[in-house]
């Protein structure tokens, strides 16, 4: 079974299935597996911090302080192991450049979404053991949830699995 998980989305599965997220310019997938019980899961995430916004957001499946600890409990609820969780992560571009100066701008979404990302892991206690983060260019991302691994093809043609 094939699930989709489209912007501001997460997805879990358990045994078997592929997870998709397609169209990650500067936002990033994270996909979590945990080997043993072969849970796996997928977000896709738009924002770094919902704190910046007045109240509360509608939709804490946006950013990653709120959406990847969702997940995880989604993950522990049907049967992962919170020590067995891995991470790889893939995205965070800055698919325009307004920085004056050129360059690739620190203060990008992308790169806010990749740091996001990781202190969330890191203060979870998830170790990130792949990842294809940055650039300029569109990625699509795939879990196949048997095995865990991941596939990450670019719009600069390449295909990278981990």
């Amino acid at each position: 079974m094939i699930v989709r998980v489209k912007i501001a989305e997460i997805a879990v599965r358990r045994k078997s299935g592929l997870l998709v997220t397609v169209g990650l310019g500067s936002c990033v997938g994270v996909a979590l597996y945990d080997k043993i019980s072969k849970t796996g899961g997928m977000a896709h995430i738009l924002l770094s911090d919902s704190t910046l916004f007045n109240g509360r957001p509608q939709n804490l499946l946006k950013f990653a302080d709120t959406a990847l600890p969702l997940m995880i409990d989604k993950m522990l609820k049907q049967g992962a192991l919170k020590k067995e969780i891995i991470a790889k992560i893939a995205g965070g571009s800055q698919l325009f450049n307004f920085n004056v100066l050129g360059g690739i701008s620190e203060n990008s979404v992308g790169q806010k979404n990749i740091l996001a990302v990781k202190k969330v892991l890191l203060t979870e206690g998830i170790p990130i053991i792949g990842e294809d983060v940055g650039g300029n260019f569109g990625r699509t991302m795939k879990l196949d949830v048997d095995s865990g691994k991941v596939e990450v093809t670019s719009l600069k043609g390449y295909i990278k699995e981990f």
